[in-house]
């Protein structure tokens, strides 16, 4: 991973991010998903000078990249290699049992789109990837070659919400069996080749959908979510704000419905400070085009 891509990434809500997690001097606070460390900076500057700020990513790049972005303000940053479905655990091994601010920004990073050896995109050649935490075996290319037509088509419907599903299936397995599927350009070629001529030339790649699907079944994402929603609120002191930043339909149904049922439980172990989520100026969609389908939701936790 090059280092300059650091200055590419430009963290999605950082203001809002800072508000409305009530970002002070001497607060302990989490990134759960750092990344480049766009919202973690925005935490260490907000907090300085003695506020803490803990970074959790399961991608070794990003570790990385996050490492050296932040060094600079030395032990106030640290950062631990795992998955936010442990994120108490995590935290925790740190010394840390309660923090009073947690952030969550869902999805793929610009840095993972940009680089081809990850095979997150269809707009350049790479090996059929899409791992975050690189330590597991388990590759889109595995889900593409050994899955069966019916389990692939309700990946992209239910992960993808693709209307040409069964379609672009079909045509996976009729062309597995001349030779395996490995890159992003072969898959993409396939997706092509399998829907509908007018739906090639659409507002949205006709690969986008499919490709969104198997990121999230190689990541198992939406399953993971809740789990780290709940760990987030185990590590909130009263008074303790999380907030999570969502990119499609599917993340922001699991937060909404996380935060509701928490929310409205016989005891309520927390409150929702806003019924609407919150989205991005349309300065910010016009300067930071990853920021137009943002969506950010945002619960403080009351005392038990």
């Amino acid at each position: 991973m090059n280092l300059e891509n650091r200055e590419k990434h430009v963290p999605v809500l950082k203001d809002e991010v800072i508000e409305c997690l009530k970002v002070g001097r001497g607060g302990v606070y989490v990134d759960g998903t750092v990344g480049a460390g766009g919202h973690a900076e925005a935490l260490l500057r907000a907090s300085a000078p003695n506020g803490i700020v803990i970074g959790v990513d399961q991608d070794d790049d990003a570790i990385k990249v996050a490492e050296e972005r932040l060094k600079e303000f030395g032990t106030r940053f640290q950062l631990i290699h795992g998955n936010f479905e442990q994120l108490a655990q995590c935290v925790q091994s740190a010394g840390i049992d309660a923090v009073n601010g947690i952030v969550l920004d869902l999805g793929i990073s610009s840095m993972q789109l940009d680089d081809p050896a990850r095979g997150f995109s269809f707009q350049s050649e790479g090996p059929l990837d899409m791992r975050m935490d690189q330590r597991i075996s388990r590759m889109a290319s595995h889900v593409i070659n050994d899955t069966s037509e019916v389990e692939l088509a309700k990946i992209f419907a239910e992960y993808g919400e693709e209307r040409y599903a069964r379609r672009i299936a079909r045509g996976i397995v009729q062309r597995r069996v001349k030779q395996p599927i490995l890159t992003t350009s072969a898959l993409k070629d396939i997706i092509r080749f399998s829907v509908p001529s007018q739906y090639r030339s659409g507002r949205l790649h006709c690969a986008t959908r499919v490709f969104q699907s198997l990121r999230i079944a190689v990541n198992g994402e939406l399953d993971v979510l809740s789990r780290g929603i709940q760990q987030a609120v185990l590590l909130l002191s009263p008074g303790g704000r999380l907030g999570v930043i969502t990119f499609h339909s599917l993340e922001d149904r699991i937060v909404k419905q996380s935060f509701l049922a928490m929310a409205r439980a016989a005891q309520p172990t927390v409150v929702r400070l806003f019924k609407k989520p919150i989205c991005p100026s349309e300065k910010e969609r016009r300067e930071n085009r990853r920021s137009r389908s943002a969506k950010f939701r945002v619960i403080e936790k009351v005392a038990v």
